[in-house]
């Protein structure tokens, strides 16, 4: 039976235009979600507020795995892959609106409803926050029956054809598509926000410090090709944290506020930050999750003023023993008072790294730097919040989640070189060795379990930054087992007893493989 003599029962559009139809509507209702957020508050970002939702839910075991695995792309993958998700089910949305109307739009119905509700949840969310998913679903249910009332055949039609209408549909997709890229577009511009943010930031001309930071030793850099140096570049600074979507702060509307159990609460302002004696320190911050011979660590040169000071100020009350921080976006992290009022560690109120104002995803305007503790209980970036209270009434974000609420930076030690394959002789072995605020007084390596033997230590500036070490080791032809330890000014040996890094970081013996030939 040809098409134009079929009843309306017998046309049907093939699986995958319905497929199509639903995965356009879902785009369209995404991209004007997002221009609506970019309206009321980009935190509203049904795509955002979704994965945010996502990383806060994730027990510490899948968190590790993603950053095992994805290192500092991790965020990128699971954008990408809530983005297959939402495809896939936008599929089978346009294909059930097709075959069994109307369970496509009730699909889409309940993903606005999640989507919704899921932006309420956020903190410092508002009732507006809703209104972005809301209005996307609205605009993806529209675009899906528009769509698919072309593929369902019309028994009106002149001369009783009951044909599908492909001209209609095609009309329909190349509407939803162009809506999607003006969507997209005025997004873009309405996110003049962030545009001015970085403008702020990149035309910021710092402040002198009133103490400047040692100089670094000559000898600090041992000058081994592939070796770490002494100092990260900042474009090479590991990033880890739990932003999506970095927040955009801008300087002149920042402010910090210094709050709780104290007896003088006050807030900062950014020209008030500018104004008082900043110091500068060299400090090398390490996350949490950086497994074994790991590079999730970081050492540089930071500007800012002591928190102790800001602590003296506000003139905190007996029985308060931690400092619970507040990022921009909802990130806390407790820190033990006893640390921030510690006169001999300097933690910053940062807002410069390296000799330039702070890079936004490392914090503009402000970010805490605490030598001696894991990022996950001390660094907080987009700082906006400190609040002097006690671990018994308050948490920081990761200590629910299974991890310890003390987060004090082990002994550990990582070989950068030699790796793969060397030429048979002596060998240079070099890298790097830390335990923040304590130092590092020794580093021994050995090959295939054999005599351990001290390694040369390069100079550093103090205790709160890592040592760059090497030492020649006589390698024959054939594979050889390197293993390095160290022993920190305290005379605690690094320990090479193997654990992950939850809940407290990792520890054991960095190893690695070579072949002499």
């Amino acid at each position: 039976m040809s098409e134009e003599t079929a009843t309306p029962a017998e046309v049907r559009a093939p699986a995958w235009v319905a497929a199509l139809a639903g995965v356009l509507a879902g785009v369209a209702g995404l991209a004007v979600a997002e221009l609506v957020a970019a309206v009321l508050a980009p935190g509203a970002s049904t795509v955002f507020a979704g994965g945010a939702t996502v990383i806060d839910a994730a027990p510490p075991w899948l968190k590790d795995f993603a950053v095992e695995s994805f290192g500092t792309a991790d965020k990128a993958v699971l954008l990408g892959t809530m983005g297959v998700v939402l495809a896939l089910g936008a599929a089978a949305a346009g294909m059930l609106e097709l075959r069994r109307p109307p369970w496509g739009a009730v699909l889409f119905g309940i993903v606005g409803i999640v989507g919704a509700i899921t932006a309420l949840l956020r903190p410092d969310a508002t009732a507006t926050w809703a209104v972005p998913s809301l209005v996307g679903i609205a605009a993806a249910l529209l675009v899906l029956w528009q769509a698919i009332r072309r593929l369902r055949p019309d028994a009106e039609a002149p001369g009783g054809s009951a044909a599908i209408d492909r001209r209609g549909f095609l009309l329909v997709a190349g509407a939803a598509t162009g809506t999607t890229l003006l969507a997209l577009a005025g997004a873009r511009l309405l996110s003049a926000g962030a545009v001015a943010v970085k403008a702020a930031q990149e035309t910021l001309r710092l402040p002198l410090p009133k103490t400047p930071a040692a100089a670094v030793p000559s000898g600090a850099d041992l000058g081994i090709d592939r070796l770490t140096p002494y100092i990260t570049p900042t474009a090479d600074f590991y990033r880890i944290d739990t932003a999506l979507r970095v927040p955009q702060l801008d300087p002149a509307a920042w402010s910090l506020q210094v709050h709780g159990m104290v007896d003088a609460p006050f807030t900062l302002t950014w020209d008030e930050l500018l104004a008082l004696p900043l110091e500068e320190h060299h400090a090398t911050l390490a996350c949490v999750s950086n497994e074994v011979g790991g590079d999730l660590i970081g050492n540089a040169l930071w500007l800012g003023y002591p928190i102790r000071a800001l602590l003296e100020r506000a003139r905190p009350r007996a029985g308060a023993d931690m400092v619970l921080s507040r990022s921009s976006d909802g990130f806390t992290a407790g820190t033990p008072l006893e640390v921030l009022r510690d006169p001999a560690r300097a933690a910053l109120l940062a807002i410069g790294m390296n000799g330039e104002p702070l890079p936004v995803i490392h914090g503009f305007p402000a970010r805490l730097v605490v030598p001696g503790l894991y990022g996950y209980v001390s660094a907080t970036k987009w700082v906006t919040s400190l609040k002097v209270t006690t671990f018994a009434a308050d948490q920081g974000y990761w200590t629910p989640r299974g991890w310890s609420a003390l987060g004090p930076v082990k002994v550990q030690s990582r070989i950068d070189v030699p790796r793969g394959s060397v030429a048979a002789g002596e060998v240079t072995v070099a890298g790097v060795a830390w335990a923040q605020h304590t130092g590092i007084a020794r580093v021994e390596v050995r090959a295939d379990g054999g005599e351990w033997v001290p390694a040369r230590l390069a100079d550093t500036v103090g205790p709160d930054t890592w040592r760059q070490w090497s030492v020649p080791i006589p390698l024959e032809r054939g594979e050889h087992t390197l293993e390095v330890r160290a022993t920190d000014a305290a005379g605690k040996v690094q320990t090479d007893a193997q654990a992950p890094p939850a809940p407290d970081g990792a520890t054991g013996w960095h190893r690695v493989v070579v072949t002499a030939r």
